[in-house]
C-alpha cells in the first residue's frame, strides 16, 4: 500500500503525489507529441490526453506497489 509523504509537516496522500507526476508526465509527453506533429494526426485530442494520463497513472501506481 501507498503510504503518506511527509512534506514540511504537511501529510500528502501517496495516491495524490503519483497523480501529479502522472500529470506532469502527460504534459510533457503532449508536448513531445505536439513538436513532433504527431498530434495533428489523433482524431479526438481530449480524450487522448485522458487516455494518457490514466496510462501514465496505472504505470505508476504498478510501479509502486
Amino acid at each position: 500500500m501507498i503510504g503518506e509523504l511527509d512534506i514540511a509537516g504537511v501529510l500528502v496522500p501517496g495516491l495524490l503525489a503519483l497523480a501529479c507526476l502522472a500529470l506532469i508526465a502527460t504534459v510533457l509527453l503532449l508536448r513531445l507529441l505536439a513538436v513532433t506533429g504527431l498530434s495533428r494526426r489523433l482524431a479526438l485530442p481530449a480524450l487522448t490526453e485522458i487516455a494518457v494520463f490514466l496510462l501514465l497513472y496505472g504505470l505508476l501506481l504498478r510501479a509502486c506497489l
